[in-house]
């Protein structure tokens, strides 16, 4: 008699569809697999059902640059309803895998996905249950009986094997619902389709705004093309006070969309596994931000962009994020953004790549997954520097957010205000919210807007915050940190920040990050360094000290080979 090994995946989005299909695919018909669905759609996931998407919001890759499922988004198409076609304005004929879709259509398209995989599954008598409009309370290890209990709402408990958490993101009301007009994300979509007649505040510049943008536009004003193709954009009467005004730290706005040589940032040039666990071996057990800057970006460009490798080949990390953020600081952003637009352009229609974004693209998918082996003070470095270009340059916004964005900015309705670090936000109780911060000659500002949308992405959770609460009482899980390599850094650390630096007593100094502790498995790691093989954990928001720059479906992707692998390794043990 084969043992069976029941496997519970809660959460059927994104996350859950690519794990399901690396079990799928793992051929062993003993699994068991039940998977808890909070609505009733599976696939779609928060991004692309109507938690994260009206008509309006678009995809910001193409088909040729998501991980393979069962069938390409291209076939998909040809099986779609005319109406629904019709509806977004989808020529069948004319669609290719180089197109982005919109997000309420492409969550149809991984709704499918998982059909057939389940399909799959039977055929391979894999056995399979799905729950769905099913919300999970709390989970629970048993370590006695070295299984894992989830308990739903309602009381009813189930009892597994193996548990893979992929709930998704996860965004808190902290001022939302006691205070008019302030938004703490602007998720749902439908909550912005607002008639306004005054200016709108948005926290941040990337993608999570294009998406308030794009509603809000939508409900106090037209779009319409000139003779020449031209997007323009003209107020409602009603809406005649109405303007967006972004608050960036940096006072930019994302790069555009272009052509990828490796739609799967997985680069042949990329350091392996085996070459960065050698690295690490040899570096006092810590990955070195240098090190994987240097051999994964810089020694790439040599000889794929030898004119701009040049031009960094000298500079050490922090010397190119200077260079590379006071370009762009140095230039209006609009400008900058048409000009990047029009290189994009090119770089589409002529198939080539502009390489440097492109690498360092790769370089963010492969250091985010071995980040976890950086010393405290690396990712301090990796926070402060890097990553603040790594989140403007590879937000990959698609071409016709950027027509709106002109639209929007010729007719004098969106502007840009650069706000720096220490600028911060306060709620009034009658409505909106009043935002501070230093104007650029060092003044301090002080402005009420009677609406206010936080649209600075998906916040990294913290381990306080994590939603199963019998795996934080009885210890299962423990909090994320990272030790400092250099004793003496820590010590002064943590004398200016006693808060978020601690220290064992025996001269090691850590540095607290968010969310929980987890190995190269996805599998939770307790206070004492004990691993457990029966929980694993790739829910973005309450991994983000250990995966600081997770990247949608790519980081679906390896995440679950990542798991599919350890398991089936115990599986043979």
């Amino acid at each position: 008699m084969k043992q069976i090994r029941r496997i519970a995946i809660l959460g059927g989005g994104p996350s859950g569809l690519f794990m399901f299909k690396s079990l799928v695919d793992a051929n062993c018909t003993n699994f068991e697999i039940d998977i808890f669905e909070k609505k009733n759609q599976l696939g779609a996931g928060m991004p692309y059902s109507h938690e994260g998407a009206n008509d309006e919001h678009v995809t910001n890759v193409s088909g040729n640059e998501i991980p393979e499922l069962v069938t390409s988004i291209s076939d998909w198409i040809k099986t779609v309803h005319r109406d629904t076609l019709n509806k977004y304005r989808i020529d069948r004929e004319k669609f290719n895998d180089y197109k982005v879709l919109p997000r309420l259509l492409f969550g149809q398209y991984l709704e499918g996905q998982f059909s057939l995989l389940q399909q799959l599954a039977k055929q391979k008598g894999i056995s399979f249950n799905i729950h769905y409009n099913c919300v999970v309370t709390d989970i629970t290890d048993n370590a006695e009986q070295e299984t894992t209990t989830v308990e739903i709402l309602g009381g009813q408990k189930f009892v597994y094997d193996t548990v893979i958490i992929c709930t998704g993101h996860k965004w808190p009301l902290k001022h939302e619902r006691t205070t008019p007009h302030y938004f703490d994300s602007p998720y749902p979509p439908e909550k912005l389709a607002l008639k306004l007649n005054h200016a709108v505040a948005i926290r941040g510049a990337s993608l999570t705004a294009v998406d308030a943008m794009r509603t809000l536009a939508r409900h106090n004003g037209t779009y319409s093309k000139t003779d020449e193709g031209k997007l323009t954009y003209q107020l409602n009467n009603d809406s005649k006070g109405f303007k967006m005004i972004l608050h960036s730290r940096n006072g930019l706005l994302p790069a555009v969309r272009f052509h990828l040589e490796d739609t799967h940032l997985q680069n042949k040039s990329l350091l392996t596994k085996e070459e960065i666990d050698a690295h690490i071996k040899a570096n006092g057990g810590f990955l070195s931000l240098d090190f994987i800057f240097e051999q994964d970006f810089k020694a790439i460009l040599r000889d794929k962009q030898p004119e701009f490798y040049a031009r960094i080949k000298d500079m050490g990390m922090e010397e190119f994020v200077d260079l590379m953020m006071t370009e762009r600081e140095d230039a209006d952003p609009f400008e900058l953004m048409k000009a990047e637009y029009a290189e994009a352009e090119r770089s589409i229609k002529e198939r080539k790549s502009v390489y440097w974004k492109e690498m360092l693209g790769a370089l963010s998918f492969a250091m985010n997954y071995p980040a976890k082996h950086f010393s405290a003070e690396d990712m301090q470095r990796l926070k402060k520097n890097l990553l603040p270009l790594i989140s403007i340059v590879i937000a990959y916004i698609p071409q016709s957010s950027c027509e709106e964005i002109f639209a929007l900015h010729d007719a004098g309705l969106l502007e840009m205000v650069m706000v720096g670090e220490d600028s911060h936000v306060e709620p009034v109780e009658k409505g909106g919210a009043m935002y501070h911060y230093k104007n650029e000659a060092g003044v301090d500002q002080a402005n009420h807007f009677e609406t206010y949308v936080d649209c600075i992405g998906q916040p990294h959770l913290n381990y306080e915050d994590f939603p199963y609460k019998g795996l934080v009482e009885n210890h299962t899980i423990s909090a994320a940190k990272l030790q400092f390599k250099d004793a003496a850094i820590g010590l002064a650390e943590m004398e200016k920040d006693s808060d978020n630096v601690t220290t064992d007593g025996n001269d090691n100094y850590y540095l607290k990050v968010p969310g929980i502790t987890i190995n190269d498995s996805f599998q939770p790691v307790d206070n004492y360094g004990a691993l457990n093989e029966r929980l694993y954990i790739m829910a973005v928001p309450y991994i983000g000290g250990y995966n600081p720059d997770y990247s949608g479906l790519d980081f679906c992707e390896a995440a679950s080979e990542a798991i599919i692998n350890s398991m089936l390794t115990t599986e043979i043990a």
